[in-house]
């Protein structure tokens, strides 16, 4: 009796101690005390009932140091069927910067644009933004492809096919997954406008719940708000989904868990006024169940897009051209002949600023996902340069038969993981990442990345011990140059030489690619000439002087004499083997700089 007592005592302190916050804040307050197991009571009374919101602090009296959810809490997020709001950070607490954002979790569910709805209405109330991330998988298919590559018979590997069956994943995942993903956020980007709403969108890749967890610890939101759960739950499903709940333990800003379902009118419209042909019907059941609601939406929305009525086999073809371009589709009757690494050898590759997918053609005008018309610049002649940096590159045979390189420090940075299982995910997934970009080369900071991501912690390279010789490798590389800067598109500055700041800044300005390079290269001429061990602003300046008055010179003399001109730059800045034209019979630009341009300029093109 004493201790029954004694906890009622302790229960009404708390009440009363709420109710006079409420009083201040002119709330209405009922108090309510129940005896029994918490999760069960708080259930009881909260299923079935009018409440909106259910308000849990995620760690209780029972918490240690090792603690990321309460029992409590867990178990009422898992079966209530209100909104549960979890608070993870202090009251009062100093706000920290992107505190004023909301961020939701978009992933094609009705769930997810109910969760955005509610977050947009928060946003009106409490004078926030909406942040909308999306994130999509290119990675899971090659490390279990990967994974099981050594354990299959003969005749079991044989009728799998791994080399055509990774094809067809690529072409699929690396086009046309990235596309419905985007296509989620620009729903959501309508919905917010229908509600006089901007939003900002993000799309991201790899594991879903990983890559929200360290976006919101790098940008810090108020709040993260999600469907209980995903695209991929079962119909009518009350558990939290698996991204949720990760997200539920791990994320450390307060989370929402909204169990509105809003269907955005785009969909609301297709499902209403398109209709299918019993032909488009039959052939679309052969699409997989796992991916089938993926599929029937994307291809309502393309049909919404092209102001078709009716979805036939035609229409059907031309989702697939979108979704899964016909090389993909072919690869299933016979192998593709040229793969994606051997194509891409030798060539400059353009990998999107904003969604990192690589594009297709060399100089792209805009992202085919996004949108976005900012790039970087990858040339051949980095990827040589780094690679000497980095002490070579030894080539390997990846599971499927392909050939990928890697620097030694690449190398050496797989090898700080000392769990094999982690290692050997964690090499896959840089394979998969480095075919997804087109990229002939795995190096150091490509591979840091996704090493650190899994480790969770900073990358440090052990030093080597001195070889026979007597001489440990050099911070510089064998070439002897050392990493001075990168410019905003990450693209490196290599040189024997120091740089001053603002000497360095000054010649990243200068396009990437050949006239970056020739510009870096007239300038160590003319420190070399003066005897100097470091390039100022002042020499920087004195050299692009002088590549305008050659290119001035240049101009002027191929109009006079274009063979001559051709010849001498040919012989003066034409790599060792000789580069292959264009389509009309032009040098590349980016191999033969000047001259080059000069093509460019007569054909009239950008």
């Amino acid at each position: 009796s004493l201790i029954t007592m004694g906890l009622k005592l302790i229960s009404e302190s708390y009440l009363s101690r709420m109710e006079a916050q409420c009083r201040e804040a002119e709330l209405d307050f009922v108090p309510r005390m129940m005896d029994g197991k918490h999760s069960t009571e708080i259930l009881k009374d909260v299923v079935g009932s009018d409440y909106d919101l259910v308000v849990m602090g995620v760690l209780g009296m029972g918490r240690s140091r090792n603690s990321q959810l309460g029992s409590v809490c867990e178990r009422v997020a898992r079966h209530s069927d209100k909104d549960v709001l979890v608070v993870k950070r202090v009251p009062n607490a100093e706000p920290t910067e992107g505190s004023d954002t909301i961020l939701v979790g978009i992933d094609g569910s009705p769930q997810s644009f109910g969760a955005l709805v509610t977050a947009i209405e928060l946003a009106k109330c409490f004078d926030k933004k909406v942040e909308a991330i999306a994130v999509y998988d290119p990675y899971l298919h090659y490390s279990v492809f990967n994974g099981i590559v050594n354990v299959l018979t003969e005749k079991a590997a044989k009728v799998f096919r791994f080399e055509e069956q990774n094809q067809l994943h690529e072409e699929i995942i690396d086009t046309g997954l990235a596309q419905i993903y985007q296509s989620h956020l620009e729903v959501a980007e309508k919905l917010a406008k229908e509600l006089d709403f901007e939003i900002t969108k993000t799309l991201l890749d790899g594991k879903a719940f990983q890559k929200i967890l360290d976006h919101a610890e790098k940008t810090s939101p108020s709040m993260l708000v999600l469907g209980r759960a995903g695209v991929h739950s079962p119909e009518g499903e009350k558990a939290l989904g698996s991204n949720t709940e990760n997200l539920l333990r791990l994320c450390p800003c307060d989370i929402l868990l909204s169990t509105k379902v809003v269907v955005p009118a785009l969909d609301v419209q297709a499902e209403e006024t398109i209709r299918w042909t019993p032909e488009a019907e039959e052939r679309f059941k052969r699409v997989p169940a796992l991916v089938r609601g993926i599929a029937r939406t994307a291809t309502y929305r393309l049909a919404v897009e092209k102001g078709h009525s009716v979805i036939s086999n035609a229409i059907l073809d031309e989702a697939m051209d979108r979704y899964m371009p016909k090389s993909a589709a072919n690869a299933t009757a016979k192998l593709a002949e040229e793969l994606v690494l051997s194509a891409s050898k030798a060539r400059t590759i353009s990998i999107c600023q904003k969604c990192g997918v690589a594009a297709s053609e060399a100089a792209p005008r805009k992202c085919t996902v996004c949108g976005a018309q900012e790039f970087q610049v990858i040339t051949p002649d980095m990827v040589r340069e780094v690679i000497e940096m980095e002490g070579g590159a030894a080539e390997e045979i990846t599971y499927d038969g392909k050939k990928l390189s890697w620097t030694r420090d690449a190398r050496r940075a797989l090898a700080t993981m000392q769990d094999v299982y982690k290692r050997r995910r964690t090499k896959a997934r840089i394979e998969k990442s480095a075919r997804m970009k087109r990229m002939t080369a795995v190096t150091l900071e490509f591979a840091r990345e996704m090493v650190e991501e899994e480790t969770g912690e900073t990358l440090v390279l052990p030093k080597e011990e001195a070889s026979a010789g007597g001489a440990a490798a050099s911070d510089t590389g064998e070439s002897g140059k050392k990493l001075i800067a990168r410019d905003d598109k990450k693209n490196p500055l290599f040189s024997r030489f120091d740089w001053t700041d603002d000497a360095a800044a000054r010649v990243l300005r200068v396009p990437a690619g050949f006239m970056r390079n020739r510009t870096q290269q007239r300038i160590e001429v003319l420190a070399q000439e003066r005897d100097r061990d470091s390039i100022d602003l002042a020499l920087v300046e004195e050299g692009i002087e002088v590549g305008r008055q050659q290119m001035g010179e240049m101009l002027t003399g191929y109009q006079e004499d274009p063979e001559a001109v051709r010849k001498s730059v040919s012989e003066s800045a034409a790599p060792a083997a000789e580069p292959a034209n264009d389509e009309d019979g032009a040098p590349p630009l980016n191999e033969v700089g000047v001259l080059g341009a000069v093509h460019q300029k007569r054909r009239g093109s950008k």
